[in-house]
């Protein structure tokens, strides 16, 4: 049972009019919103995170609630966040050093 009907519910358009887009100035795209519904979103440990909503009478509704737990789940413990990504400079110099231990122990 969706606990959805029972938290604070939003339309899809009034979610659009909630939450900020990437476009300077506009509203976020309906289809945006039912992207995160239907597909969902690839979180950064690899898990889909997909926006909790219901159909109702041939509409989408969702929550302020679910909201939050969507950007929750997306953000994720930022403490335990990757490790960034090494630049080529410095993937060359752990080549470098892993090659030159190498040769040292006779690889």
């Amino acid at each position: 049972m969706s606990t959805i009907l029972v938290e604070s519910t939003l339309s899809l358009h009034d979610a659009c009019r909630l939450l900020p887009s990437s476009r300077a100035g506009k509203k976020l795209n309906l289809c945006t919103i039912c992207r995160w519904i239907t597909g969902g979103v690839r979180a950064i440990d690899g898990t889909r995170v997909r926006l909790e909503a219901v159909r109702l009478g041939g509409r989408w509704l969702t929550s302020h609630e679910a909201i939050e737990r969507f950007s929750a789940a997306l953000t994720g413990d930022t403490g335990n966040a990757p490790a960034p990504i090494r630049t080529p400079a410095a993937r060359s110099r752990a080549a470098e050093v892993a090659r030159k231990k190498l040769e040292a122990i006779g690889i």
